[in-house]
Order: C-alpha cells, then structure tokens, then sequence
C-alpha cells in the first residue's frame, strides 16, 4: 500500500474530551472552528494562507462580531478537515488509499488552490494519485471504494472515473505485462504450485492466468463492481469467457450457499438488485459462462422474486446453452402452494427458447447483448436435449400430482427430435405409470404413444415384454419389433410394421395406424396379467431360439415371417381369448380356439420354419 507524508513539523493537535480539538502552543488561539459535533481551536493565520474558503467564512464572522465558524457540509467530517488543517500548520500529514479522497474532496471544499499558495494541499494531492495510488492495482481498489462514501464530490472530480479507468486498464492488458501482486486462490496453475518444470535447470517464469484479476474485484459493492466490469468490456480487449468467470466468482462470494440452492438471509432488495445487476451484464457469447451457473442465477431469481425482464434474459441465455445442462439443475422447486414438486412451466419454457433459435422474427425475442436469432441447431444438440429431457421427465413423473398433460405436452415439444433409441423417453414412460396406478386407460394409451416401439434397445424390450403396467397393444408391439429385429439382414434399424400385421393390431404407439375393428380395443388398451406376459416373455424365447444359427430372411421374405409369427402368438390359447373376445360371442368363440389355436399355431411354426430351410437352400 503507497502513502505519501506531507509537511515536516511535529504534531501538535491535542484532544480534549470527546469534541474539543486544539494547538498545543503559546500563542492563543483566535477562531473556533465547528465541524460536525467536533470544535476546532485554531490560528487564523496558518489557515487563511491557504483556504479561500476559510477567508470567506472568517470575514463573514468578523462582520458579526464573533469568532467562531460553522462548517456542516465539509465532505469528508471532521477528520478530513483535520488532515487539511494540519497541512496548514505545517504538520505531518500521512495520506494513504483510505484517506486521500476525502482530503482530496475537502481541499476542493476549502478551496486550497496554487493561486493561494504554491504546492498547496489539491495540487499534491493529485501528484500523489497520479504518480503512486492509480498506479497500484490493489490501491485502485480501495480508493475506488472510498468514492462512495464522497459523492457527488468524487464524481464532479472525477475520482471515481479515474480509478475505473485505472483498473479496466489494468484487467484489460496483456498477461505478460502484469507485475504486480494479485489475489488468486479459486484455482492454482502449476507453477504458483511449485510445480513447474524447469527448462535447462532454470525455473520458469510464472505464468499469469487470464482471469488473474477477478478475485480481487470481488470486494467491490455491486454498483462499483458493474462499472468496473462495464468500462473493462467497453475496451473490448477482455474475452468474454474471463468476464464470465468474473461475474460467476463475485455471485458466488456473494451468495455461498447458491450452488445448493440456498439464499442466506440479509436485505432482500440488496439481493435482488445484485442478481439483476449480474443478469444485465452476462455477455452474449454462448459458453462464456457455463449452463449450470446460468440456472443457478435464475433459480436465485426466482427465490428473490426478480423482474421478469431479468428473468426472460436468463431464460434466453439459457436457452441457447440447454444442451450443456443436467437434469439435476433443471429440477426447481415450484412455488408455495402449487400441488406439484418441481415447476415443469419452466422447463417448458427453457426447451420454447431452444427451439425458438431457428424461427426468424421471434415475436417472443428479447433484446440480448450479442444474441442473434435465427441460428442452426445441429442434430446432436437436438439429440442432447431430447435425452435431457427425457431424463427430467423421468424424475418429474416421481411426483404423485404431476398432470399428464405436463408430462405429456414437454415430451411432445421434442418428438420431432432424432435420437438414438427411446429407452429414457421409456424409463419416464414407465415411472409415471408407476407412480400413478389409478390412470384410465385412454390416458395410458395416450402416454404410450409418445415412445416409438421400434427404437427400444434389446434391454428395453426386455424389460417391457416383463412390464405389467404397459397396456396389451404395446407389449405385442414390442415383440413384434423384437422379431423383425431379429430376421431383418444386418440387424440393424427396425422397419415400421407390415400392412399384414397392423390389421392384427389395432391401433398402436408411436407411427402405428388404428385398426378399423374397434370391437377390441378396450382388450388391447387392457393391461396384461403376468400368466399373458410369461406366456408371451416364453414364446419370444422360443422364436429367438429358432432363429440361431439360421441366415436372416429379407424383403418381402422377412415381412411374411415375422407376421406369421406374430399371428402364432396370438393364437395361443389364453391371449387370443383376451385380445379377439367380445362380449356378445366370447363363449362361442372360447370353445373354439380352445380346439383350433394350437393347430393355428403349429402350422403357423410349420410355415415359418419351412421358410426359413427354403431360405437356406
């Protein structure tokens, strides 16, 4: 820390009680100096030489027959105007970051010009934070600190302006060139370590990081702090990564526990406005600051009740990054009083501002310093977020009273998206019937039909030939995918169902049409007993176990094979009762198949294995 003395004289100022300030000398003092709550005894002479404010208030004084003046509005109080009377005096004076300005505003205030007297107190002053104190980088800061205290008197001499200009200029300059000390503990780099290495036996010179200055920054009060940050980014010399970094260490040194989710207690206002002050300086550039960092300040947001510009900014940042976020920080809590646990109105929202990138003329756009629309999103961040989404669902739909219309209509918001399988949309599929036994059957249908069959993995299908909440039509439906995965050349994708065999299932998941017999639907629709599902789990491994060894079959062959075999399942005896009874005719019927199912079915193993050797010949 630089400090400058001024004057060679001992001090003789004496204090007497709490409020009486003298000069220890021989002669008497001849004016009484009030400033504040504080008399000062003093001697004309010494002062009138160098304050022509001091002359004017004295003449004034004599006009009345008095000696003593009053001084209300010095900046700075009594102990600024200590300092500048002892400069008078001739006495020591030590100046230092933490005093100068309020010397400096008082000076200006008693008028201490060089038409008085040469070297007066303003012109050394000057000398001193021009040639010491704006040259120092941690001295900038703490003298910019003490303008705030001084205004409008450090504003109307510019303090404050050139202790911005100082420190921007400073932040803003090439790493190689800074050779002062900083404060840098969020992350060591090797060499601070003490573990560089050395070149030839000699050490290195250490490296300064990018972002060497943002710590120490972090001290500033939130109006300083977003000038300094305002003047750094208008000389345009700083990435917007560093400036990132900054805006992330000055949250989180002020708000500890935000990486939990948790605002400490304090003022409220102060807290909002600094989340709002932060939100307006985010720059525009995409990864500047990270997603998850992003959705903690809109979660503190939210707790904070910030405006809802601010809110829209983050979303909008947000939006733009929602492929790099995970689902734990996308689970926010929803407001008091709402029956749900987490708010989906703002994942809903998030995943609106993704796909708003690629429409033009957004009326929903939002004025964002760099922020462009429209832009391209590349498949693999639509698959990313799709995958996001699917696993948000899958915790969501924990929630006992989460609606099936909001499960149902953020799903919707990314079918269009490519993904490798549906496996997650399926996980989230199957936890929501889970959680909630007591749906209708049209509405599990409904949820059903977001997941395409014939994207489910080998493990996937297993799994939902074995699941006893999935209705009838869509445990077929798998097996049957199963099986043209099976015989299909390559083993690869899964073609969509024959004409054959979507007439011996009506209706469908995902890309199916509905059949025009309706007589059956409430059957399908139904959910499985384990007997049907064992029965069906038994006659895939038997139609699995046929196929080893064999060459698969393709074309118009394939389709054929895997119809027939799906006709074969439904033959059997206790599943064809369910799926193709009605009412009306279900004992008629039941007789029947109870003699002609197993004869269906072995001919239809008969054609299909008959195929398979005409194949291999």
């Amino acid at each position: 820390m630089k400090f400058m003395k001024l004057g060679s004289k001992p001090d003789l100022f004496q204090t007497e009680g709490d409020n009486i300030r003298y000069v220890a000398s021989e002669l008497a003092t001849d004016v009484v100096v009030n400033v504040g709550d504080i008399k000062f005894y003093l001697h004309k002479f010494p002062l009138l030489s160098k304050s022509a404010k001091l002359q004017q208030l004295v003449s004034m004084a004599s006009e009345e027959v008095s000696d003593e003046i009053l001084i209300h509005d010095i900046p700075g109080g009594p102990s600024a105007f200590e300092v500048c009377a002892k400069f008078c005096y001739g006495m020591t004076v030590t100046l230092n970051p933490y005093n100068v300005v309020a010397a400096r505003c008082a000076a200006e205030y008693l008028g201490m010009y060089e038409t008085l007297e040469k070297g007066n107190l303003i012109y050394k002053i000057d000398v001193f934070l021009n040639s010491s104190i704006l040259r120092s980088w941690k001295d900038s800061i703490i003298v910019l600190q003490t303008t705030k205290s001084l205004l409008p008197w450090s504003e109307e001499l510019k303090l404050a302006s050139h202790c911005l200009e100082s420190i921007a200029s400073k932040a803003a300059i090439d790493v190689s060139q800074v050779e002062w000390s900083y404060t840098y503990n969020r992350k060591k780099l090797s060499s601070e370590n003490g573990n560089d290495q050395q070149w030839n036996g000699v050490r290195k010179p250490q490296t300064v990081p990018k972002d060497w200055w943002v710590e120490d920054i972090c001290e500033l009060q939130i109006d300083l702090y977003k000038q300094v940050i305002e003047t750094i980014k208008a000389k345009g010399r700083t990435s917007a990564d560093v400036i990132g970094e900054s805006l992330k260490a000055y949250v989180m040194r002020r708000f500890p526990g935000l990486s939990k989710g948790i605002i400490q207690g304090g003022d409220i206002d102060k807290s909002r406005s600094l989340i709002e002050a932060v939100t307006c300086l985010l720059p525009g550039n995409e990864s500047s600051v990270s997603c998850s960092f992003l959705l903690k300040l809109f979660q503190a947001s939210i707790l904070l009740d910030c405006g809802e510009t601010e809110r829209r900014v983050l979303m909008k940042h947000i939006g733009r990054q929602l492929e790099e976020a995970t689902v734990s920080d996308l689970l926010i809590q929803a407001p008091p009083g709402e029956p749900t646990v987490y708010n989906v109105d703002v994942m809903n929202n998030l995943v609106e501002e993704f796909l708003v990138q690629e429409l033009p003329d957004s009326p929903k756009e939002i004025e964002v310093e760099e922020i462009k629309v429209p832009r391209f999103i590349s498949s693999s961040s639509k698959a990313k977020v799709a995958k996001l989404v699917d696993g948000y669902l899958a915790e969501v739909a924990r929630d006992p009273n989460l609606p099936l219309s909001s499960f149902v209509d953020l799903a919707d918001k990314v079918s269009g998206f490519a993904r490798p399988n549906h496996d997650g949309l399926y996980r989230a599929i199957d936890m929501y019937l889970k959680e909630h036994p007591d749906i209708s059957k049209s509405d599990r249908k409904r949820i059903c039909r977001l997941m395409d069959c014939k994207k489910l993995s080998a493990d996937a299908c297993t799994h939902a030939v074995q699941n006893e909440r999935l209705p009838m039509r869509v445990v077929v439906q798998v097996l049957f995918f199963e099986q043209m995965r099976a015989t299909s050349s390559g083993g690869g994708s899964t073609p969509d169902i024959p004409g054959s065999v979507k007439t011996s299932v009506p209706g469908g998941s995902h890309g199916s049409s509905r059949s025009t017999t309706t007589n059956t639907e409430e059957d399908w629709d139904s959910i499985p007993t384990a007997e049907e599902l064992k029965a069906l789990k038994c006659e895939l491994a038997t139609l699995r176990l046929r196929d080893e060894g064999n060459v698969n079959e393709s074309g118009k062959d394939t389709e054929k094979l895997a119809s027939n075999r799906l006709k074969g399942m439904l033959m059997s005896k206790r599943i064809f009762s369910k799926l193709w009874s009605n009412k009306d005719r279900q004992s008629d019927l039941s007789s029947s198949e109870t003699s002609e199912s197993p004869t269906s079915t072995q001919e239809t193993k008969s054609t299909a294995s008959r195929s398979r050797r005409h194949s291999l010949s």
